[in-house]
């Protein structure tokens, strides 16, 4: 899966309260040629969906004749010669490989501005492109509706070689139905994550056609915009686009630059260079000829790199994993009222997830346990607890309630244990899966995506199997503590009597 990414957005706007309630400005309609696209996707979450794709651009993920005509055409449209090829690979089934010896350090690409894809970029169909500009359509929308304009048309698109070469369908969890999603991983808070994200595609692309595509039909017909190119769309802007420091935070998608490959043991990143005046990277190690060059998509756990990329992993490999750990507040808890406020107070929920590394847990979980146990005696902290659970108090001191510490830890212990075992339950149920998810073409949907999940769920349940070691070690050096204090206490009233 070749995507090179920078720092992608999260999460996208569901809809555009900031669109200009303006009238839209009637232009005279545009006759031209686009391919035909037949939506059949559903959106109900109670209707069975079934995965039918039709987009007829883009190739298959391990396409080499795709990936041979971007080369020549971006060679000949003014990429300068360059260090590295498009060859299969083993991991990522296409990525960028050295063709020469690479020291440390070296600058690579040199993709000119010119090759660049971004807000400011000509439409083939110009008229489109002022609609949307008229009505501030913000820069991802923007981006995906560029994108579908240009693949529409094809041979037309001076894109038309590069988006031959963009997968027809990647597989990241923006193409799993909703019945694979609560299927596989339905122990994991990425599957939460999945849903967010689609539901707000499907938001923007309802927002869109109700704003702008139904009232420009010859402009936007819906056998072209519709739900399925846009969850094409947004795949690869999600896996592939890339944000540019150096050119004020542009966001934009960089052809060849995103034939590479993520490696969670590289920490380089592209970027635009002013004095070769184009997008680069810079080595961090040397790469010897025939070795595949690899840059990182940022530190992500491996269930965001599922999200976006469609890959998970091996597990142990990747330093920045990490597991979202759920919480909630009890509702028997006579002072529950008391504590959601104070949480809503500061942007939170009586339920909220938390990051957990192997390397332990935020600060911001710790303030969580604190005021989920915390007796009605403590009510005058809740106040400072919900805050230092957002963190929105100003320092970095550590909050410690040595009264209810012990009470705190158990509590994020048996949040861990109750997630381990939901680990368990479909671990268990899947069996032992092997599988090579490096040739997904060699496997059936079902067993690809089972086996991502499958490898997902294991990385998961590691870091909170060793979470669950630090809290009970934790959890046993305090009573014991406690019982040496109370030996002393006991030896000093007798020796009094």
């Amino acid at each position: 899966m070749a995507e090179a990414s920078r720092v992608l957005q999260t999460a996208l706007v569901s809809n555009f309260n900031s669109f200009q309630r303006t009238h839209f400005s009637q232009l005279n309609p545009v006759s031209f040629r686009r391919n035909p696209v037949h939506c059949s996707v559903s959106t109900s979450e109670n209707t069975k969906t079934t995965v039918t794709q039709t987009i007829p651009w883009g190739c298959e993920m391990d396409s080499s004749e795709n990936a041979s005509a971007l080369q020549k055409w971006l060679s000949q449209s003014g990429l300068p010669p360059q260090k590295m090829a498009i060859e299969k690979v083993n991991v990522g089934e296409r990525g960028l490989v050295a063709l020469k010896n690479i020291r440390k350090g070296e600058k690579l690409l040199f993709v000119p501005p010119t090759l660049v894809i971004s807000a400011e970029s000509e439409w083939s169909i110009a008229e489109a492109g002022k609609v949307l500009k008229q009505n501030s359509v913000p820069d991802w929308p923007f981006l995906a509706t560029y994108l579908i304009s240009e693949a529409s048309i094809m041979e037309s698109s001076r894109w038309s070689n590069y988006i031959s070469a963009l997968p027809r369908q990647p597989y990241s969890l923006l193409y799993w139905t909703r019945e694979e999603l609560d299927r596989y991983l339905e122990a994991s808070q990425i599957r939460e994550r999945a849903i967010e994200r689609i539901t707000n595609v499907v938001g923007t692309y309802n927002d869109l056609r109700l704003r702008i595509f139904s009232k420009y039909p010859d402009l936007f017909p819906e056998e072209v915009f519709n739900l399925d190119t846009f969850k094409w769309s947004f795949g690869i802007l999600f896996s592939r686009l890339v944000r540019l420091p150096s050119m004020g935070d542009k966001f934009a998608l960089v052809p060849w630059a995103d034939m590479m490959n993520h490696s969670c043991e590289v920490e380089t990143f592209l970027d635009y260079d002013k004095s070769s005046q184009g997008v680069v990277f810079t080595t961090d190690r040397p790469y010897q000829p025939g070795e595949q060059v690899f840059i990182s998509y940022g530190k992500k756990s491996n269930g965001e790199l599922l999200l976006s990329y469609g890959f998970v992993p091996k597990e142990g490999t990747n330093p920045g994993d990490s597991v979202e750990l759920s919480v909630s507040l009890s509702k028997s808890d006579e002072c529950y009222k008391q504590k959601l406020e104070a949480l809503r107070k500061h942007g939170l929920q009586a339920s909220q997830c938390y990051p957990i590394r192997v390397t332990g847990w935020p600060l911001e979980l710790m303030a969580y346990a604190y005021l989920a146990v915390s007796p009605p005696s403590m009510s005058g902290q809740f106040e400072e607890m919900a805050a230092a659970a957002s963190n929105k108090i100003n320092t970095n001191k550590e909050l410690r309630y040595p009264d209810i510490e012990e009470e705190a830890l158990q509590f994020i212990l048996d949040s861990c244990e109750s997630s381990i075992s939901k680990y368990n339950k479909f671990l268990q149920q899947s069996g032992s899966l092997d599988l090579d998810v490096t040739s997904p073409k060699q496997l059936n949907r079902r067993l690809f995506l089972k086996q991502l999940a499958v490898d997902l769920c294991t990385s998961e349940r590691r870091i909170l199997f060793r979470a669950q070691y630090i809290l009970r070690r934790r959890l046993r050096d305090i009573r014991s503590g406690e019982l040496k204090g109370l030996k002393l206490f006991t030896g000093l009233r007798n020796f009094f009597k």
